[in-house]
């Protein structure tokens, strides 16, 4: 789902929104969490040896961070060998970002495939993703990009413009809504969405099916109106819910509002599909 053939995808840290039912936890933060995992602890204490703050405690017999002590250090995480303990993420230069991609070049020449940047929320580091960028056009790399569109169009119109493909979500067409589970209104999305539009670049607009919030008829059939009003859409894509982020909560400790809730069953998934149809846009 991250674009044409075989992809290196680049995850980039740091969101301006928070869904609520975000399946990637660890990329909102622009800092670098540690992420907890009590299965993989084989109990050698060092954590509680390193730790400057105590943040490690035995609870039920079980190894247990606290959170409200840590301090984010990593002194724990160097440590570890278990890999019970982790940083989310890593600080990269451009140079060894490109060093990981070019490895699978031969891939995406064969595959018509190339490089994803994805987060988290890209632009949140816009000059870092256009350096990627512009160093992959120098290797005939085609480019794309996973965004959310909030961002001021003139910051982001420069990049835009050097990309091959961007994807990006319309949740809901209701602001209301929308601001109570992303935390910001769609005002913007929707206008850079147009702004985008003139420019020619394909693109794919996705909208994630959250039950109960997303995925309803009136939500969906507002969604595949606007989308046809756009003529570099290639593809309306319909993501079904994704449980996996359950892990990364726990992780993180944190509570998954969403921890119940399974993908749309196959006869719900055809009704929407049925639904669309006289839109007259490519569904996927």
């Amino acid at each position: 789902n991250d674009g044409d053939g075989i992809r290196t995808t680049v995850f980039l840290k740091g969101c301006n929104m928070h869904c609520t039912w975000c399946h990637n936890p660890e990329t909102i933060a622009h800092t670098n969490d540690i992420l907890s995992y009590a299965e993989n602890c084989i109990g050698c204490g060092k954590c509680f040896a390193v730790c400057p703050h105590g943040a490690h405690i035995m609870e039920d017999g079980q190894r247990k961070l606290l959170r409200h002590k840590c301090v984010g250090c990593g002194k724990c995480v160097e440590v570890c060998y278990a890999e019970a303990l982790r940083f989310s993420s890593k600080c990269m230069t451009t140079e060894e970002v490109m060093a990981h991609i070019l490895q699978d070049t031969s891939y995406y020449q064969y595959s018509g495939g190339g490089v994803t940047l994805s987060g988290g929320e890209v632009f949140c580091q816009r000059d870092f993703a256009e350096s990627i960028v512009d160093a992959c056009r120098e290797k005939e790399i085609p480019v794309a990009v996973e965004t959310n569109l909030l961002h001021s169009f003139e910051h982001i119109k420069p990049i835009l413009q050097k990309l091959d493909l961007v994807m990006f979500d319309i949740k809901l067409m209701d602001s209301q809504l929308h601001k109570k589970y992303t935390g910001t209104d769609n005002h913007l999305i929707l206008e850079n969405a147009k702004e985008l539009d003139k420019l020619g670049i394909p693109m794919i607009i996705r909208t994630p099916l959250i039950p109960g919030i997303t995925d309803t008829d009136e939500n969906l059939q507002a969604i595949a109106a606007f989308t046809a009003s756009l003529k570099n859409c290639r593809v309306y894509e319909l993501l079904n819910f994704n449980p996996l982020g359950d892990s990364k909560y726990t992780a993180l400790g944190r509570e998954n509002p969403y921890k119940k809730e399974r993908p749309l069953d196959e006869d719900r998934l055809a009704h929407i599909r049925a639904l669309l149809q006289n839109y007259h846009i490519k569904i996927s």
